[in-house]
C-alpha cells in the first residue's frame, strides 16, 4: 500500500473564441469537466494554458470566472510568474485574495544567465509583497532558461518557512525530482509526467501536474488508485501510451485538438499565435490518440 494518496492537478488549456479572445464559457466548461472526472485541482495558466500569451487582465478575469461559476478556489493553483515583477505581484495578490490554494510561479525568464542570488531575490520580492501567499515553484528550465537549483530552493525554504509549499518539476529529469523530494520532504513535489507517478510516490512526492491530464484524468486517477496493486502495470501502460501520443504532436496544439475531438467541439482547438493549428497529418495523429483515452463520461 502507498503511504499517502497522491494528487493530480491539471494545467488546463485556455480556449479561445474566433476573435482569439479568451473563451470564458468553454474555459469554465472544461475546468468543470476535469474536476468531475476526478482531478484534485487545477493548475490553470501554466505552460499548457498558453499563460505567456495571456495578459494579466485576461488571467485575472478568467480566474474570477471559475470562482464565480462555483469552483472552489482552494482547488486552484494558478500560474503567476512573469518577467516583470509588478505583473507577478499583481497576479499573485489577486489569486491569494480570492482564496486560491497557492500559486505556481516561474522565475523571471528573459534576462539570462541568472545567478542563484538573482533568482532568490526575485522570489523574495514577491513574497515580501504578498506575505500570505502559498508558493509552488515552477522548474521548467528547457522553456524558461532559468534553473531552480537545490541550494536556491533551500535558501527560500529557510528564509520563508511555510510559504514555499511545493514545486513542479517539469525538467523531465527524474534524478532532479528525486533530489528535490529527498532534500525538501516538507514541501509537495509534483512530477510533470504521470508516467513518473509510481517513482514520485515511492520517493515521497505529492503526485503530478501533467499536460496530458487534460485528456486522461480518468486514466491517471485509475493509476493512482492502482499504485501498489496488481493493476498498477496495466494502468501505467495506458497513461504512458496516452502521454506518448501527446508528445508525438506539437504539445499545446495537440492537446487542444484532442480535447476538441473528445468534447465534439472544434472551438477548443484554437490556439493564439505564435502557436499554429495542427497540419492535416497531425490531425490524423490526434484522432488516433483519442482512441487511447477513456471516453468522457458526461457532456460538459
Amino acid at each position: 500500500m502507498i503511504a499517502h494518496i497522491p494528487r493530480l492537478y491539471v494545467p488546463v488549456i485556455t480556449p479561445f473564441a474566433a476573435d482569439l479572445s479568451v473563451d470564458t464559457a468553454r474555459f469554465v466548461a472544461i475546468c468543470r469537466r476535469i474536476l468531475e472526472d476526478g482531478a484534485d485541482g487545477l493548475a490553470v495558466f501554466g505552460t499548457t494554458s498558453e499563460a505567456n500569451s495571456l495578459s494579466t487582465a485576461e488571467r485575472m478575469s478568467a480566474l474570477d470566472a471559475l470562482v464565480d461559476a462555483g469552483i472552489d478556489p482552494a482547488r486552484l493553483i494558478p500560474g503567476t510568474g512573469c518577467c516583470a515583477l509588478p505583473d507577478t505581484v499583481l497576479l499573485t495578490r489577486h489569486a491569494t485574495r480570492i482564496g486560491c490554494k497557492g500559486v505556481l510561479m516561474l522565475p523571471p525568464f528573459y534576462y539570462k544567465p541568472l545567478s542563484d542570488d538573482a533568482v532568490f531575490a526575485s522570489y523574495a520580492a514577491v513574497i515580501d509583497a504578498v506575505p500570505d501567499m502559498g508558493l509552488y515553484l515552477y522548474h521548467i528550465p528547457q522553456m524558461s532558461g532559468v534553473a531552480l537549483s537545490i541550494p536556491m530552493i533551500g535558501r527560500l525554504t529557510d528564509a520563508f518557512p511555510g510559504t514555499v509549499r511545493g514545486l513542479k518539476d517539469s525538467s523531465g529529469k527524474w534524478d532532479n525530482t528525486a533530489e528535490v523530494i529527498a532534500a525538501f520532504p516538507q514541501i509537495e513535489t509534483f512530477s510533470a509526467s504521470e508516467s513518473l507517478l509510481p517513482s514520485n510516490v515511492a520517493a515521497g512526492g505529492a503526485g503530478c501536474i501533467s499536460a496530458s491530464a487534460n485528456v486522461n484524468v480518468s486514466g491517471i486517477m485509475r493509476l493512482i488508485r492502482a499504485l501498489g496493486t496488481q493493476e498498477e502495470a496495466t494502468a501505467l501502460a495506458q497513461v504512458s501510451a496516452v502521454r506518448a501520443a501527446c508528445e508525438g504532436l506539437p504539445l499545446i496544439p495537440g492537446i487542444k485538438a484532442i480535447v476538441a475531438l473528445r468534447m465534439n467541439d472544434p472551438g477548443y482547438a484554437r490556439t493564439r499565435p505564435p502557436l499554429l493549428p495542427l497540419t492535416p497529418d497531425q490531425k490524423v495523429a490526434a484522432e488516433r490518440a483519442v482512441a487511447l483515452c477513456p471516453p468522457k463520461e458526461n457532456a460538459a
